[in-house]
């Protein structure tokens, strides 16, 4: 297909992370010649961000809420026809995408260069726009703080049966968790069950990440399909005996909209949660790719991500903060979070079937 027009030299510059110039009119201007763009995204507020950004911009821009899972197979599928509809993924599965779609040419990862600077090294390449956070939470009725202060007392008889999460052979998430977990947090889990037995962990297991993921399978945690069950396991009102649960920060808007009480479960040694990283995107048969790097760079501005903010997802710019309103209370702890680190990306998608066998192996009913 014939180009619509030859970028300026100033945004090919920009594509380089040694670009000594960045010049947005001329990305508007080149964004404004081409056909309008759709945006994948796994949450809904994706529609009201692309529409802001048409109004911004006085461009088309489409928001589709897609899974992650769905997201894959329809950016694949569009390549390979030769026929793409997403012309930017906002996309929650990074081992999947380093494994998948960037080594094939299906998508690339472009930082704008105004903004690099403010994106940690870490969350450049490839491009992540925000981190998610799942959270440990309790119920504030029935609980004046959390029961809990160590991750290993969640393995103790007192929570037997009692500890909600999301199944893991379901959503990839959590075992890519498990393995940064084992890679990058052992020191901090064999502490933490030092502070909280007074011995040192002595284990079988292939770390201290494994020997306490076997513990916490095997004191019989009820498995959910979706936060949404767990949210209310946790969270509703006039229960005798709640469960303690993870679940996306996302959720305590919950506590708005149905009277839960879900509470944050902050001073838990070593971590609160740990988050996973959405990333930005653009594919790379896309007829309009002006206007997909402007609307990446619009998504790493505070009005771009704001929708998402106020669910708890934490931009990568550090130049952002989260806004004072934001439900959970998420951003006096953010350094309590067990974050995610994108180096062992591939080994993260290498072993999510080893972990879900050894989560099988474990986990009691």
């Amino acid at each position: 297909m014939t180009p619509k027009m030859l970028v300026p030299l100033g945004i090919l510059l920009a594509t380089t992370a040694q670009a000594q110039s960045f010049d947005l009119d001329a990305l508007i201007a080149a964004a404004k010649t081409e056909p309008p763009i759709t945006i994948y995204d796994s949450t809904g507020k994706i529609v009201d961000m692309a529409d802001a950004f048409s109004a911004k911009y006085g461009l088309q821009a489409t928001g589709e809420k897609v899974s992650a899972n769905s997201q894959l197979e329809m950016l694949i599928r569009e390549s390979q026809a030769g026929n793409v509809q997403g012309d930017v993924a906002l996309l929650t599965d990074t081992p999947a995408a380093m494994a998948q779609l960037l080594p094939t040419d299906i998508l690339e990862s472009w930082v704008p260069a105004d903004i690099e600077a403010d994106i940690p090294e870490g969350y450049r390449n490839p491009l992540a726009i925000s981190t998610n956070a799942n959270v440990w939470v309790y119920n504030t009725e029935k609980y004046p703080a959390c029961p809990v202060q160590n991750i290993w007392q969640l393995t103790e008889p007192e929570w037997k049966g009692k500890v909600a999460l999301i199944d893991p052979l379901t959503k990839g998430t959590y075992t890519d968790w498990f393995n940064q977990m084992a890679l990058h947090g052992g020191d901090k889990i064999a502490a933490a069950y030092q502070a909280q037995y007074g011995k040192p962990l002595e284990t079988d297991q292939a770390s201290p990440a494994a020997a306490w993921l076997a513990a916490l399978a095997a004191n019989a945690p009820l498995m959910a399909d979706g936060d949404d069950r767990i949210s209310e396991a946790v969270g509703a009102a006039g229960q005798a005996e709640p469960f303690m649960g993870l679940v996306s920060s996302a959720k305590f808007r919950d506590n708005a909209d149905k009277g839960y009480k879900l509470g944050l479960c902050t001073g838990l040694d070593p971590w609160l949660g740990w988050t996973y990283t959405k990333l930005g995107l653009i594919a790379k048969g896309t007829d309009s790719p002006n206007a997909a790097r402007l609307f990446i760079h619009y998504v790493l501005t505070e009005e771009g991500i704001m929708p998402q903010m106020l669910d708890g997802k934490i931009p990568t710019s550090s130049k952002i903060t989260l806004p004072a309103d934001e439900p959970s209370g998420l951003a006096a702890h953010i350094g309590d979070l067990f974050a995610y680190d994108a180096s062992t990306g591939l080994q993260d998608w290498e072993t999510r079937q080893d972990w879900q066998d050894f989560w099988q192996l474990n986990h009691k009913r």
